[in-house]
């Protein structure tokens, strides 16, 4: 035994046996250990790039280059602009890319890259914003300067598309419309005469105004003259030439027809129109229409004349003054007393009515506007025609009108009756006939409204009416 124990010692072990020896004696942890040891030394014997051991100096170095770079891709200042083409190409730090390139990031390598983009897609996406739809953009690849020279493109772009619309839109008007040469040149060829609407009016006052034209020619040409002068423009063209003072003139003819229709033409050409109303009462106009209500005429023509002297006294103060010193109340007082003429006592109510609350309106809106002085109301404040009404014994004369039949008539009646209360307060409460009359109205118009009720209308014409009664009685209690 000892003698095999010593051979054993003594004998030179082969490799084979050393593997089966170590493997037969060595413990399971040694075993364990040696393989780690023997694959961390094939990884660092193949060992790739990224994994590699670097100097710490040197990775300082490089970290600190990043930032610097980082740095300066973040300064609009120091960037270069990359010009790109239709292929991808490699977007170093430090550059930055025109307006519309296309930026994608390469997932493989990590960089960035930038190609031009297809103008296809471009105007897509444009047509796209212009519809309202969201364009994204990478803000980090463009500089400041880079975006709003891009937005003033594309606003000189919606520009001249703009511009480019209008010249379609006004070459197709256009070829719809002729010039007016041209029609003329047209016409004049086939006898017919094109006008303007001064001209035709300067050749209806010639008209009128000629001694070789007969009554109907001259009535006419005051028919279609009325139709012109309804505009404002061609009423004041009416100026210019003086066929105002013409057809004011006529006012003075013998023949009543003549004076009934140019007083209609001046009623037009006077309504809301301050400058022909100032021309107007220049050229005695208010003098001739109250002489003519103050004479004998037709109740047409008196028709006339009153509404061409209601246009020319509404909304205008200082011919309401000249109105009350040429004794207008008076006269309008004879027209409602004379027989006949209980249409246009109505009539005289209301403008009685409309001058009353004109002032009382213009005083309100000082008021409001905190104005002392303004001329307009000065102008009204020179207007004393509560005084004159009363003096005049309108008080009575528009009580007595409460009397008329129609539902219309008695509407402005009592209308002008309540903007009369504070002046006729004491007249109106002596006057038995007025109360008698408020009373029977009441009654009429108390079925009058239930009516209206069983009709379903809560607030109706009769409803209102009733109010006025009521809140007349009430007053004069």
């Amino acid at each position: 035994m000892r003698r095999a124990m010593g051979a054993w010692r003594h004998r030179p072990l082969t490799m084979p046996h050393q593997g089966l020896l170590l493997f037969r004696m060595a413990p399971l942890g040694m075993l364990l250990g040696m393989l780690m040891t023997s694959c961390f030394t094939f990884c660092l014997s193949h060992k790739n790039s990224e994994f590699a051991l670097t100097n710490p100096e040197e990775s300082s170095t490089k970290e600190t280059e990043r930032k610097e770079t980082a740095e300066e891709e973040l300064d609009p200042k120091v960037l270069e602009v990359f010009h790109p083409t239709h292929e991808w190409q490699a977007l170093r730090p430090g550059h930055a890319v025109p307006a519309g390139s296309h930026v994608r990031l390469n997932l493989q390598t990590g960089a960035r890259e930038v190609k031009l983009q297809d103008e296809d897609k471009l105007r897509n996406n444009l047509k796209g914003l212009k519809k309202g739809k969201r364009l994204d953009i990478n803000t980090n690849t463009y500089t400041s300067q880079d975006l709003k020279s891009a937005l003033a493109k594309f606003k000189e772009g919606a520009d001249m598309e703009s511009s480019k619309e209008d010249k379609a839109r006004q070459a197709k008007v256009k070829r719809l419309f002729r010039p007016i040469e041209e029609l003329k040149k047209d016409f004049e060829e086939l006898n017919v005469v094109i006008e303007t609407d001064m001209q035709i009016m300067v050749r209806l006052i010639n008209k009128f105004n000629s001694s070789n034209s007969s009554l109907e020619e001259k009535i006419a040409a005051l028919f279609d003259l009325e139709y012109y002068v309804h505009q404002m423009d061609n009423a004041q063209d009416l100026l210019s030439f003086g066929g105002l003072q013409v057809v004011i003139n006529g006012l003075n003819s013998t023949e009543p027809l003549l004076k009934e229709y140019a007083a209609f033409v001046l009623g037009a050409a006077f309504s809301s129109n301050p400058k022909v109303q100032v021309e107007a009462i220049e050229g005695g106009a208010l003098q001739k229409l109250l002489v003519v209500l103050a004479t004998e005429q037709s109740l047409t023509a008196k028709k006339k004349v009153l509404f061409a002297l209601c246009s020319l006294l509404r909304h205008f103060p200082y011919a309401q003054q000249q109105f009350l010193k040429l004794g207008g109340l008076q006269v309008l007082r004879s027209l409602v007393q004379e027989k006949g003429m209980e249409v246009l006592a109505v009539r005289v109510v209301t403008l009685l009515y409309d001058l009353v609350t004109e002032k009382m309106f213009a005083e309100e809106e000082a008021e409001l506007m905190r104005e002392t002085s303004p001329e307009k109301l000065q102008q009204y404040r020179q207007v004393h025609l509560l005084p004159g009404l009363q003096e005049q014994g309108w008080c009575e004369i528009t009580a007595h009108l409460l009397a008329l039949p129609e539902h219309d008539a008695r509407e402005k009646v009592l209308q002008t009756l309540g903007a009369l209360l504070a002046t006729c307060r004491d007249r109106y409460r002596q006057d038995s006939q007025l109360n008698r009359t408020l009373v029977i109205l009441q009654a009429e118009y108390q079925a009058l409204a239930a009516l209206e009720l069983q009709d379903g209308e809560d607030e109706g014409y009769f409803w209102e009416l009733l109010g006025s009664i009521n809140s007349l009685l009430k007053e004069l209690r």
